[in-house]
């Protein structure tokens, strides 16, 4: 996902010249000398993670202290502006603006970045200085052997003034810990302005609270990607300050009032310090308000015991990774898992207080029931292909949760059905409405607690009634003028992909005729199949062909792109609800798998205008950005399983790796570590309503997922040699299972594969009709 800035460091090197076809070792990758540039895993842990892999090249990542789905990500920030600082931090750069208590994860916008702490000695700056020159500010250079991260945790040492940084987290709030030298002049800058992007036009106000002569009470609107959202924070220092500034629009205020309120808000918290003292903070935040971040603070971090909190968030971490446990004598190869397994929990994010209240997308604040929880941050338009399904199997008692939440957001918000809500405000990006996606995932695979009826009633407003970027003319006409919107290719396809979900739970709630209905427009995509072409391709109000058409191209003309963040190669293999019929308008099996070899096989040439998301690439097959994630698979739905191995091995192999620029593209909060886990354990969703699971090839000799409640679900390999990659045959439970896919519920209460790996393609296994994956245009 791209919304590009002038400041992003220059695409690197695409990655598709890389090989193909061999060993885990044999190409290299995983045991790379760049891998050292990772902290060393003890090697002992079972489960050991490389904070920083993604944090450099397009990746997005912070490396900062989080737990499981935490409200707070208490991280490091390196720059606050650019496509390639979404997170606030980017592996390149050599010296740190200050700790803030919110980040999001791998996303092609930015935002957050709340409430920044810098710990200082000398003289006062109240502005973070240049990058080039980090002296002229508070930023301080660091030297990147001082840096180390694990799941909880984050430490540092700021070079130019000797202080030790260490951070750890709970749900809701964020523990600081400082080691200071012996300075008469130790202080801390508050800086309430610190935001993503220009505070000109994305920082409405600050405000600013002594409640005591050790706690701060501070909130802040800002615009930078969610409108006007609110939030509102509580930081106690460990000690009494010496003496507290605060300035406002860079002029000094009287730090005694009630409440200080401006555009440009900062302080200045000062002490005397001796040799290695520690000065801590700990903040609570929220989303309801002052009161909110008090009480977090206090439900959470009760006492000043930095290792405890340190300890918990470690435990927490242990726990969610041992929910997959793999066999693999390769040690960079468990990294990489266990920091992609990471990394996929670090999105959705909570957003609720500890009592239950939580901030609605009508800035209201609401009450949860007992034992429920609100989420937000969805990415949703990447996270329903792979993050989301991978969330069935091993997170599935947060899923009803996350599925109320959805269903809140689209009664409580004034823009309907969530497309991409941050902190009760809706961003509006992307294209379609995939909230409907994991929504129908959740109730075709039984979710309980969940009521669909209210869920069927924000849908039917969205796919019935709303005028939503031309929902209008893909009811009236069947597909959308590319004369009249923007990325009508995609955007249809998209909705024909909401419509197959939504229309199964009308099916769920008895609206037969709505689902019927829904079906047959879901395949609105053949509008746009031109035979003379083999291509889908834009075509204009009047019907005809919209000229000139390029397949590389992003669309006719350049008032607007008519395909999102992709070209016509990797949309026209867009169809993930309807493969089967589609193969048959491609012209069948053969003609469908020579479409496939010309994407995967032939050049990378991309116009001078292609955004950098169309990354990591293989021909025409781009890795880095989601719409081509499930286009591997599609081979086996024509019979040919063997090349969806060899794709797919390629791409897991060659794409990423244990390092900063360990990923083709944006990690999409979640997405792409999530098709790396699917992927590398054998298996995964091209369409995640249908329930079905397509086999790939599996990375490991054994995985093991704890689905909960005691089930296990075993992936078990057993390969003629240590190279071998094609499925040759598949027992479940014991007895022969003949189809080369598998259903959700044929797993959910557990089970064990056994996976016979060749070293030769099986042109047996997965070829026949009835043995292969089928799309079924039906609702259930």
């Amino acid at each position: 996902m791209t919304r590009r800035n002038s400041n992003e460091i220059t695409r690197r090197e695409l990655l598709a010249s890389l090989s193909a076809i061999g060993a885990i070792s044999a190409s290299g990758l995983l045991d790379s000398p760049a891998l050292a540039l990772a902290p060393a895993a003890h090697p002992t842990n079972p489960y050991p993670v490389n904070i920083f892999q993604g944090t450099g090249g397009h990746g997005h990542l912070y490396p900062g202290a989080t737990v499981p789905f935490g409200m707070v990500q208490l991280s490091p920030d390196t720059f606050n502006d650019g496509w390639d600082w979404c997170s606030g931090y980017h592996a390149s750069d050599t010296s740190i603006m200050g700790f803030s208590h919110t980040h999001l994860s791998g996303t092609g916008c930015g935002d957050l970045l709340d409430f920044l702490v810098m710990p200082r000695t000398g003289e006062v700056h109240l502005e973070p200085g240049d990058r080039k020159s980090p002296a002229s500010g508070y930023r301080s250079p660091f030297d990147k052997k001082t840096e180390f991260a694990e799941p909880g945790y984050y430490r540092v040492l700021l070079a130019d003034t000797n202080i030790q940084a260490e951070l750890t987290a709970t749900e809701h709030a964020g523990l600081h810990r400082y080691t200071f030298p012996a300075s008469d002049s130790a202080h801390f800058v508050l800086d309430l302005a610190h935001i993503y992007g220009p505070i000109d036009k994305n920082l409405n106000w600050c405000s600013l609270a002594a409640s005591s002569n050790d706690t701060l009470l501070v909130a802040h609107s800002t615009n930078s990607w969610g409108a006007k959202r609110e939030l509102f924070g509580a930081l106690q220092f460990s000690r009494p300050w010496d003496k507290l500034e605060v300035f406002v629009d860079g002029k000094p205020a009287d730090a005694s009032q009630k409440e200080i309120r401006g555009k440009v808000v900062k302080a200045v918290v000062h002490y005397k310090t001796h040799a290695k003292e520690q000065l801590l903070i700990k903040a609570g935040i929220s989303g309801t308000g002052l009161d909110g971040a008090q009480k977090n603070l206090k439900a959470e971090i009760p006492a000043w015991d930095f290792a405890k909190v340190q300890s918990d968030a470690a435990a927490l971490w242990q726990t969610q990774l041992s929910k997959i446990q793999i066999e693999t004598p390769n040690r960079n190869l468990r990294t990489l898992f266990y920091s992609s397994l990471y990394h996929t929990m670090l999105g959705p994010t909570l957003f609720d207080d500890t009592d239950g209240v939580y901030r609605g997308m009508d800035g209201k604040n609401h009450q949860l029931e007992p034992n429920q929880r609100n989420y937000t941050t969805f990415s949703l338009w990447d996270t329903f292909r792979a993050e989301h399904p991978l969330m069935t199997l091993i997170h599935a008692d947060r899923v009803p949760d996350m599925i109320n939440s959805l269903i809140r957001m689209a009664e409580q918000s004034p823009a309907g059905m969530p497309v991409w809500p941050l902190q009760g405000t809706e961003t509006g990006t992307m294209t379609g409405y995939h909230s409907a996606s994991v929504m129908a995932e959740a109730c075709v695979k039984g979710f309980p607690g969940i009521d669909w009826e209210r869920a069927y009633a924000v849908m039917h407003k969205r796919a019935f009634v709303d005028n939503y970027r031309g929902l209008d003319w893909y009811r009236k006409i069947g597909y959308i003028p590319c004369d009249l919107e923007e990325e009508s290719v995609s955007k249809t396809l998209e909705y024909d992909y909401n419509d197959w979900a939504v229309a199964h739970v009308a099916a769920k709630v008895g609206e037969t005729h709505d689902a019927n209905a829904l079906l047959e427009r879901s395949r609105n995509y053949r509008n746009y199949w031109d035979q003379s072409t083999g291509f889908l391709r834009p075509k204009f109000e009047s019907t005809k062909w919209a000229v000139p058409f390029d397949p590389i191209d992003m669309g006719h003309s350049s008032q607007w792109r008519d395909y999102t963040e992709s070209n016509a190669w990797q949309t026209t293999f867009g169809i993930q609800h309807d493969v089967t019929s589609y193969i048959e308008l491609l012209g069948g099996d053969s003609a469908f798998v020579a479409r496939l070899d010309q994407l995967f096989d032939g050049p990378s040439t991309l116009p001078k205008d292609a955004p950098p998301d169309i990354a990591g690439l293989i021909g025409q097959y781009a890795h880095g950005n989601e719409p081509s994630h499930h286009i591997a698979y599609l081979y086996s739905f024509a019979g040919q399983p063997h090349k969806t191995a060899e794709r797919i091995h390629r791409i897991v192999t060659t794409l990423y790796s244990n390092a900063p620029d360990g990923m083709a593209g944006n990690e999409d909060c979640g997405q792409m570590s999530a098709w790396f886990l699917l992927s590398a354990l054998g298996f995964y969703s091209v369409d995640p309503v249908s329930t079905k699971y397509i086999f790939g090839t599996p990375l490991f000799e054994k995985a093991t997922l704890n689905l909960g409640g005691g089930r296990q679900l075993i992936v078990e390999a057993k390969r003629e040699t240590s190279s071998s990659i094609y499925m040759k045959s598949v027992d479940l439970n014991g007895k022969s299972y003949p189809h080369s896919w598998f259903t959700h519920a044929e797993i959910q209460q557990g089970g064990r594969f056994l996976l016979q790996v060749g070293s030769k393609p099986d042109l047996h296994f997965g070829t026949s009709s009835e043995d292969r994956p089928k799309s079924e245009l039906t609702a259930s």
